[in-house]
């Protein structure tokens, strides 16, 4: 595998620290040190300005902007996308010392640090300001609050390491923010105000109309010393305090924010707001203990290697930032809310990556994520009208629920999304046996996911194989072919699975089904089309060498050693010419094997085994996503030496920027696959049998390893040594599970299991 590791952060277990700020790495830095809490995210821009090159980034979940597409001629192809809007800059400020502004792009400055604390998300940065006046000493402290969506804070503090002089602060809030995607502002600040210790503003955006309003006030000893100056202009709103400092004295501004989007249950408005406002080091103190119990449930532990200690526990860290159940009816973006690429659409990846990780996390989120794809069935509908099928078409880029991939290769060939909305109504059902959500929303999706697929395939001339032609699978360096394997493999059982999903709907709840068949109006004839067409659907595989093969065709393409690309021809996409990209045998990600990954226990090892050794060194890993897989099915075949190279790229994805594009954002959902990486991977579980399973192995480099999961209720603590496996739980009720193979009831007192050779 062809990319390398940049090691720029200083390894800690619970820190992230950037010492001596290179502005080479600015915008990896700042996606790194992005803070969320779902509803709101933030970049880690210097809110002071910069002259230099950076995004400042400020983003609400749900909150989008429209633009139109190159206009095309053809039906089916998108003419408007949608992306996630940059927004206010909440964080504004400016600092004046006599004539000197401060800008690190141009101020002379020492002993620069950045820490991102893991425990509570308090992101410091503190540095020395050498003035013509004097130095000064400059902290800079911000939170985004995990128990109030829509609060966060800031803290400013000045002191004098021999500085006597005037200084200006200037605090606030601004709405002239320019959408690095488009290089254009896209809100209109429709209202304003500036009073003595608090600013207010309201945006709205210019196509969509959504409004986001924010309120900050002040407080701290900065506000008792100084000259106060309200200033309201045409995009801001913000408060200038001018003040002597004396040589070793010491100002403390903060600031306390409240962001509201149209999206918010309460609908008054912010300025109105009224109540007892938290200071700072409240907020602090709660969002400690709201991550105290995160790692109390979620933690994973590793003894014997810093750096994937440090990066699995920012890969988990940024899943909660990203999502945990506050605001329904919201999906994960590929990038989170730290940055726009992908435009902050959500991809297929929701349901195949991410909703593992909450399943055995947060069952709230998990159901928050599926109904998403329910709310927007209408959406999907339409999409599947314009693309001459039936049902429901879900997209492969959306935020909103149409389809905002304006690429028709993607966007009308991959079939992807939609099925794996059906595996992850499955998986959810199959983990936590939740019955209730399938017949309040599941089998409705189903069904309309069903007639897309019956309408979308075709049988061959001579009738006997059903299957997909002119798609797109996974691996998305193959463009229009046929009988794309796991096109077909997920097509077929999807189909079956609702209609298993009928027969026991059928027998325990048939008023209920009756309600839906007549809303769906379901008939006994697609039934038997459905059966039909599973019963027919055409999987390529080769039953002498246990090979399928990814695509009708695909063993005969022109071979290419992946390994003999150089480094500089990294990404692909921006190197070589696109057709060149599929001209050959290449793989972008996983393909076969991700089928062979969400259906594990289907499988032989024989099997499992012949495609991975075929497949994998035709992988070029293009994708974030792409590694993880790959690891975990090293790990179940015992290639540790293997499966441990690609965890390490997994977890420090972006730490270390290997892909060379973390500035543009975290990848997200390749986080969720870093956690898959360990507990599915090195852990063995799998969920997707008759009864989860646990199969650990240990890397050679580790002394031992620690996962935890929440499943029925109750914490299952995992701790992995060189011979021995101890498992126990947390509370709650015993749990029974298979370890190794063999069934076990855990409970409180730890169990343990010896580790098979």
């Amino acid at each position: 595998m062809a990319k390398a590791a940049d090691h720029y952060f200083k390894v800690d277990p619970w820190y992230i620290v950037e010492e001596d700020f290179n502005p080479e790495y600015g915008l990896t830095a700042e996606s790194v040190f992005s803070l969320a809490n779902e509803y709101m995210g933030v970049r880690g821009y210097f809110e002071e300005g910069y002259g230099g090159n950076r995004l400042l980034g400020s983003y609400f979940n749900g909150v989008y902007e429209r633009q139109k597409a190159a206009a095309q001629g053809y039906k089916g192809i998108v003419q408007e996308a949608e992306f996630m809007v940059n927004s206010l800059d909440w964080l504004y400020l400016r600092i004046t010392a006599g004539e000197e502004k401060l800008d690190l792009a141009c101020s002379v400055f020492k002993d620069f640090k950045r820490t991102l604390s893991l425990k509570d998300g308090l992101l410091v940065r503190e540095f020395v300001w050498q003035t013509a006046a004097g130095a000064l000493g400059i902290r800079m402290e911000r939170l985004i609050s995990m128990v109030h969506n829509e609060k966060a804070a800031q803290r400013i503090t000045v002191t004098s390491r021999g500085f006597q002089g005037s200084l200006c602060v200037r605090a606030g809030l601004d709405f002239d923010t320019v959408h690095g995607g488009e290089g254009l502002k896209l809100w209109d600040c429709v209202e304003r105000g500036a009073y003595k210790n608090e600013a207010f503003l309201k945006g709205v955006t210019k196509t969509t109309a959504m409004t986001v309003e924010s309120r900050c006030v002040f407080a701290g000893s900065m506000t008792e010393k100084a000259d106060i100056e309200p200033v309201t202009e045409e995009n801001k709103a913000y408060v200038n305090y001018r003040f002597s400092l004396n040589q070793g004295e010491s100002l403390v501004l903060e600031k306390l924010v409240l962001n509201r989007t149209a999206l918010s249950d309460k609908k008054e408005n912010i300025i109105k707001e009224t109540g007892k406002w938290q200071d700072f080091d409240a907020l602090l103190s709660q969002n400690g203990e709201w991550w105290e119990d995160v790692w109390k449930r979620s933690d994973i532990e590793i003894i014997g290697d810093e750096e994937n200690q440090q990066g699995i526990r920012f890969c988990i860290f940024q899943m909660f930032q990203t999502y945990h159940g506050a605001v329904r009816g919201t999906n994960i973006g590929a990038k989170g809310l730290t940055g726009e690429a992908y435009n902050g659409n959500a991809f297929w990846d929701t349901e195949t990556y991410c909703l593992p990780f909450f399943l055995f996390h947060d069952i709230t989120a998990a159901k928050n994520l599926l109904y998403f794809r329910y709310a927007t069935l209408e959406e999907a509908k339409e999409r599947a009208k314009a693309l001459d099928c039936r049902g429901a078409f879900y997209p492969i880029a959306t935020i909103s629920g149409r389809e905002c991939c304006n690429l028709w290769q993607h966007a009308s060939l991959q079939l992807q999304a939609s099925t794996a909305v059906a595996y992850g109504i499955w998986l959810y059902e199959k983990v936590t046996g939740d019955t209730s959500f399938m017949t309040k929303y599941g089998l409705t999706m189903l069904i309309e996911i069903c007639r897309m697929l019956a309408s979308r395939g075709d049988y061959n001339a001579s009738h006997t194989r059903y299957g997909y032609y002119g798609v797109m699978g996974p691996d998305e360096f193959q463009m229009m072919v046929n009988h794309n394997c796991y096109t077909n493999y997920m097509g077929r059982f999807t189909l079956l699975y609702c209609l298993q999903t009928i027969d026991k709907m059928q027998e325990k709840e048939p008023a209920r089904l009756s309600e839906i068949f007549e809303k769906e109006g379901f008939s006994g004839e697609e039934r038997r089309d459905w059966q039909k067409k599973a019963e027919d659907m055409y999987i390529p595989y080769d039953e002498n060498e246990k090979l399928f093969e990814q695509h009708k065709g695909y063993f005969d393409l022109p071979h290419v050693d992946v390994d003999a690309i150089p480094i500089e021809e990294f990404p692909l996409y921006h190197h070589w010419s696109y057709d060149r990209i599929y001209r050959n045998d290449m793989i972008k990600q996983p393909d076969v094997l991700m089928f062979l990954f969400l259906f594990n226990s289907q499988f032989s090892q024989e099997v499992i085994r012949q495609n991975y050794e075929f497949y994998e060194p035709r992988c070029i890993h293009e994708s974030s996503l792409s590694p993880s897989v790959h690891s975990i099915l090293a790990a179940q075949l015992h290639k540790q030496e293997e499966a441990f190279a690609f965890f390490g790229f997994a977890t420090r994805m972006d730490l270390d920027n290997y892909n060379r594009n973390s500035g543009e954002g975290l990848h997200t959902t390749s986080i969720a696959a870093a956690w898959m990486n360990i507990v599915y991977g090195f852990g063995g579980l799998r969920c997707d049998g008759e009864m989860l399973s646990l199969a650990p192995s240990i890397p050679e480099k580790w002394e031992s390893y620690r996962f935890r999961i929440v499943y029925e209720g109750t914490v299952i603590c995992v701790e992995v040594k060189r011979n021995r496996v101890v498992l126990h739980t947390l509370g709650g009720k015993n749990v029974k599970l298979c370890i190794y193979g063999e069934p076990a009831s855990l409970g409180e007192e730890k169990q343990v299991f010896v580790m098979p050779a």
